[in-house]
């Protein structure tokens, strides 16, 4: 049997053309990071993502079209938030049973073949935003908003989250958010999406297992606790107390570090950036302050660089996005990349098995239950 490699930990489970992280640079299908983010919009790069080229300008107001087509949800998936949407849930489980009831509603959801496969993935992308704003408004006895044909796909977002059309900071800024966290190679939730699919099941299970993984505090909910971190700081002038705390109790601290990344997460500038023009428009300027003091004294003291994580904490609150929908959100984005990843594993199949190291007793015999 190979050797153990604990958590996996650079292990080349796959081939893939969908994206790379290579010498600290991210790519999707052969674009920097830094290009797509600052030139090209969510639609363009989803298309990229599924079809490994950028659009023509006809091909990408088709799929414009088609995504605001399919934003709107059958009427029992409202009625359906209605049983459980409250503050007792968190959003990321009523998204993950809720992406799991699409399939109740398309026609086509077992079907298999290229052509039913992208059919569903325009349908789940353009829907997994509506969940996500439905689900928020539904809990807080709020109309149900429904998407406008004239917004792009970030415009629209935030239209049916609030109830009114963003400025164009916010759209700039979720728009190159979505961009940044549409895909990291073979992340964890990324992988478990496979896993579920390379059994062949359907497209709905693969997202649906996907949103499972991206809950954790590990994975999306990173950006969650972040915002927490913050709160708790409260002013700039506790900075250096909490931080040196969470030092000498050798406390994690979250949206710091990452395993792939050696000199910082090349996404973090951007939002640090749109932190600073956000904060600044919405008079928060000192959360951003605080959010600088966090990462100059991480650096000076442990060497840590911020990761995508803890600068879109500061973007999404400075939008007043509530805090437990930051990590729906970041699926709503990553449904993209899950979707390219799934489509990619159809093409070129094999069931992912790995094996276990096994460290428990051996020789055991049967004991009858009166014997024991």
């Amino acid at each position: 049997m190979s050797e153990l490699t604990k958590g996996l930990e650079g292990i080349v489970a796959t081939k893939t053309k969908v994206s790379s992280i290579v010498d600290d640079q991210l790519t999707y299908a052969g674009y920097e990071i830094d290009d797509l983010t600052e030139n090209a919009s969510f639609e363009e790069v989803i298309f990229l993502l599924w079809h490994f080229r950028l659009p023509n300008a006809e091909e990408l107001q088709n799929l414009k079209g088609q995504l605001f087509d399919n934003m709107i949800l059958n009427p029992r998936m409202y009625s359906h938030f209605e049983d459980y949407a409250t503050d007792q849930i968190h959003p990321m489980t009523g998204l993950r049973t809720s992406l799991s009831y699409l399939a109740h509603f398309d026609p086509r959801a077992e079907e298999f073949n290229e052509d039913a496969h992208l059919n569903k993935a325009i349908r789940i992308q353009a829907k997994v935003a509506s969940l996500v704003a439905a689900f928020a408004r539904v809990r807080q006895g709020k109309e149900v908003v429904k998407p406008k044909k004239d917004l792009s796909y970030a415009a629209n977002f935030l239209y049916m989250l609030f109830g009114e059309e963003p400025t164009k900071v916010q759209e700039e800024g979720f728009n190159k958010a979505l961009i940044l966290h549409a895909d990291h190679e073979l992340n964890a939730s990324t992988f478990t999406a496979r896993v579920a699919v390379s059994t062949l099941s359907d497209m709905y299970s693969g997202v649906t297992a996907a949103a499972g993984a991206l809950k954790g505090p590990l994975h999306g909910g990173a950006n969650e606790q972040v915002m927490k971190m913050l709160s708790e700081i409260g002013s700039i002038d506790n900075v250096e107390d909490y931080v040196q705390k969470k030092i000498d109790n050798k406390e994690k601290i979250m949206g710091f570090g990452h395993r792939v990344y050696k000199n910082g997460d090349p996404r973090a500038k951007y939002l640090k950036e749109m932190s600073r023009k956000i904060t600044d428009e919405t008079g928060q300027k000192e959360l951003y302050e605080i959010s600088v003091k966090i990462a100059d004294l991480l650096k000076e003291k442990k060497g840590l660089l911020p990761n995508v994580d803890f600068y879109s904490a500061t973007v999404y609150h400075s939008m007043n996005i509530e805090h437990d929908l930051f990590t729906p959100i970041f699926a709503v984005s990553r449904t993209s990349g899950w979707i390219a990843h799934i489509l990619e594993q159809y093409a070129d199949n094999r069931i992912i098995r790995p094996r276990a190291e096994y460290v428990g007793d051996v020789h055991r015999k049967y004991v009858p239950v009166s014997e024991r």
